[in-house]
Order: C-alpha cells, then structure tokens, then sequence
C-alpha cells in the first residue's frame, strides 16, 4: 500500500489484494450483493425504464403521435407507477432487511477516503461502494421522492383543479431529465470494459477477487455466495398482503377512470 502525498489514507496498489489476503485465488467470488439488494434494483431499474420512456412520449408530444396515444401512454406510466411502488414496499416488508440496513447506512455513510476519492477521481481506495456509487443512490432515492410527490399532486390535479399547484409538472419533468441523465452516466460506466464486474456483481451476486481488491480494496467481503435471509414471519406476510391489496385498489382505481 502506498500513500498519496498530503494524506494518511493509503492508495491501494493494483497488485495487492488488500484485506482479501494474498493467498485468495484472484478468480475465487465473493458475494457482493444478496438477493433483496438485487431484487430492488432490478425492480427500480425496469420500472424508471417504463416510466422514463412513456414519461418522454407524454414530454414530446410528436412522440405520442407517433407511437401510441396520449391515454394510452399516461394509463402505462401510472400503472408503471403503483407496480413500482408496490413492488418496492413488498421487497422492504418480506426481503432481508438486516442486508438493507446494511447497505443504507453504507450509502449514507461519507468519511475522508470518500473525499479523497472524489479529489482524486477515483485513484483513492474504496469500500463496498465509492463515493460515486453512493452520491448516485442518494440522488436517485431524492428524484423518486419528488417523482411520487409530484406525480401524485399531477394525478390529484387532473381530478381536483384545487389541487393543482404551479410548479409541479415543471418539477416533474425537471426530475425525469436529471433522473435520466444519471441513469445514463451509471449504466456506461457500469458497463465500460473496466468497470464489467459491477454488471456481474448485480446479476450474480458475486464479484471476482481480483475485481474487488482493484476496485474496492477497503472493503472486506465475506466469500462465496450471498446469504439467504430467514423466511417473513405472519405478521410480515399479512402486512404485504395488504400492500399487494392496496396495489390491486389503486390499479382497479386507475382502469375505472
């Protein structure tokens, strides 16, 4: 390990497989993500691609004359919407939410290597995530705040002009061209040859040794595949039952309009 000069904090050193340890064979996996944490992404992301597409035909309206009607499309977005929403209160309820817990307070946890990794573009060592990682989850959980708040008040709007408030669709918009952007920048550099493990590590759970010591050697995984969490208990299973319930009311809510 080495020291970048003006810092304490070590630069990690590209043939060192940091806290893995050097007899780890560098192709071994290591888990990196479980399954609810996978589950919740892949949730977040199908849902933010329906929405953002149908969300951009409703934006340009030469699109929705183009591709399908205006009725149509605002239907597909809202129901995009409660699915989202219903899926994502279902995976808190009866996922492993230890491994959510974990995995917050990782996201909202910022010290000085994060800084230096930002000062340094990414040449300082990182955790489970770096600071990027972190910065784009804390945006992307700000826009779907304000993506269902303002969506709600456009919907309450259409059917209570008293409800209307100025502003709001220009905030909506404002957080799908912001959402959008970010989305595009983490998908490329996602997918970009140096950075493959981290499509990996979201489809499979595991990363390589080698890939986590080079891109993340602060953190100290624990190896071979994730752990499966303990089975929802009855109180639990209830309580999504009538999140799935309310998901049900308020897509028969939208049909009937």
């Amino acid at each position: 390990m080495t020291a970048t000069p003006g810092s304490a904090i070590p630069m990690a050193a590209e043939s060192e497989p940091a806290s893995l340890g050097a007899a780890v064979a560098p192709m071994a996996r290591v888990a990196r993500f479980g399954a609810t944490e996978r589950r919740l992404h892949t949730i977040h992301a199908a849902a933010f691609v329906v929405m953002l597409v149908t969300g951009l035909i409703l934006y340009l309206p030469f699109l929705a004359q183009i591709l399908s009607s205006r009725p149509i499309t605002t239907a597909i977005h809202l129901l995009a919407a409660i699915a989202w929403l219903t899926a994502l209160a279902l995976v808190a309820i009866v996922g492993d939410r230890a491994a959510l817990r974990r995995t917050r307070r990782e996201l909202e946890r910022f010290d000085d290597a994060d800084l230096l990794w930002l000062r340094t573009r990414g040449r300082a060592p990182a955790g489970r995530f770096n600071a990027g990682q972190k910065l784009h989850a804390i945006a992307q959980s700000a826009l779907a705040v304000l993506f269902t708040v303002s969506g709600t008040l456009l919907w309450l709007g259409e059917r209570n002009t008293s409800l209307r408030l100025p502003g709001t669709i220009a905030l909506h918009d404002f957080s799908m061209l912001v959402a959008g952007v970010l989305v595009a920048g983490h998908v490329w550099i996602a997918a970009s040859a140096t950075r493959s493990g981290s499509l990996e590590g979201i489809r499979r759970g595991t990363v390589t040794v080698a890939y986590a010591a080079k891109h993340h050697p602060r953190w100290a995984p624990a190896g071979g595949a994730p752990a499966t969490a303990a089975r929802p208990g009855p109180l639990r299973l209830a309580l999504a039952a009538v999140v799935i319930a309310l998901g049900i009311a308020g897509t028969a809510l939208l049909v009937s309009r």
